[in-house]
């Protein structure tokens, strides 16, 4: 007869609240950053001079063609062959950001090309220079228009965090993994795993609808 033990594993509570601490901490140290590259690559991809639109354009597409734990080894294992030695937890927040900042730059432009030509004539036609007219007349609405899915993509980043463990950071896939090594209680271990990545998703989903249209793109009409 089959019996769960769900009490095993969260008598391991403290592992585990240290497991969800570095998720979030990971999670919210590497999405300003990451939404900062993208806004930086989207504007140069929409503006910039030719050679640098080629350089993000190769960014962008290493970065959304290879697994996001290749990405990370390659931070991880690979840099210190350069001389550049980095820490799990520092590795792990560069990994995250250079891949919410791929993927968040072709979302970003996406909203960018579908700014009426007349906003920028517009714009230009007030003597507004370029970068105002980038930040104040086509930033705030193509931020709207594509929120949502750049929502989407943060959780991701987020949910995609759990490979961490795999270069020891102590996030909450590595805290699971830990649990079960000492208790053999894998099921329970991965349900509860489960269902706390389940509701960080829902929680950030709702929190970054809520925070965009205030803090981000303030409120507009479609």
């Amino acid at each position: 007869m089959i019996s769960f033990d769900f009490m095993a594993v969260l008598a391991e509570w403290p592992l585990l609240l240290k497991g969800l601490a570095w998720t979030l901490g990971l999670t919210l140290v590497s999405t300003p950053l990451g939404l900062a590259i993208a806004v930086l690559g989207a504007w140069s991809r929409a503006c910039g001079p030719v050679w640098l639109r080629r350089m993000l354009g190769l960014y962008v597409e290493l970065l959304r063609n290879t697994p996001f734990i290749v990405q990370l080894f390659f931070v991880f294992f690979g840099l210190p062959a350069l001389g550049i030695k980095l820490s799990p937890e520092l590795a792990s927040v560069i990994a995250m950001t250079l891949n919410l900042g791929a993927y968040g730059t072709e979302i970003l432009r996406a909203g960018i090309q579908a700014t009426p030509r007349g906003q920028w004539e517009a714009a230009q036609s007030l003597a507004l220079s370029r970068m105002q007219t980038f930040t104040r007349v086509v930033l705030p609405p193509a931020l709207q228009r594509v929120w949502p899915a750049m929502t989407s993509q943060i959780i991701i980043v987020m949910l995609g965090s759990a490979v961490c463990g795999q270069i020891s950071t102590e996030e909450l896939s590595y805290a699971v993994n830990l649990i079960h090594s000492r208790n053999f209680r894998a099921f329970e271990a991965v349900f509860i795993a489960t269902a706390t990545y389940l509701l960080l998703a829902i929680l950030a989903r709702k929190l970054l609808m809520w925070a965009g249209p205030r803090f981000v793109f303030g409120r507009r009409s479609a």
